[in-house]
């Protein structure tokens, strides 16, 4: 039963970390399940305040995901069609590899706030910038996330 759990929290926090870069996975809650899956096998003895303390960061980090976006669009001059351009942009880049994973959530923003506002091309670089910035620190966060639930997973398991 401890290796299952072992495999299985492995999974979950690795499809944490992907969970990390696609918007459609929730990356960090799944980070903290492997965490927990690990806890309740031989391999480790994490403490109720360490199990604790991760899940609200796990929150945390979550509910800013959804917010840092949004405040860096607003921040930087722009709207809705900006932050969904930017998720769409990232989905289509993901299939262009690293490039695309960077470059298409700054282009689905520009195009968005073009296309659906009709704003200046100025105006329209500065929140597609915006976004891209919010996206960038959300992804951060998550990754972050997702690498402490890995050093733990990888420090129990393996150490």
């Amino acid at each position: 039963m401890d290796i299952a759990l072992a495999i299985f929290g492995g999974i979950f926090v690795f499809v944490g970390i992907l969970g990390s870069l696609l918007p459609v996975i929730p990356g960090p809650p799944l980070s903290w399940v492997g965490l927990l899956l690990i806890h309740f096998s031989a391999y480790a003895d994490f403490t109720t305040t360490f199990l604790v303390v991760s899940a609200v960061v796990m929150v945390a980090v979550t509910v800013l995901d959804y917010f840092i976006p949004i405040w860096g669009t607003k921040r930087f001059g722009g709207s809705r069609a900006g932050v969904v351009g930017s998720t769409v942009g990232l989905v289509v880049g993901l299939f262009f590899g690293p490039i695309g994973i960077i470059l298409g959530p700054f282009l689905g923003a520009l195009i968005g706030e073009l296309a659906v506002n009709q704003k200046e091309t100025k105006k329209a670089l500065r929140s597609a910038t915006g976004s891209f910035a919010g996206f960038l620190l959300g992804t951060g966060l998550k990754l972050i996330y997702g690498g402490f639930a890995a050093w733990y997973y990888v420090k129990a398991v393996f150490f």
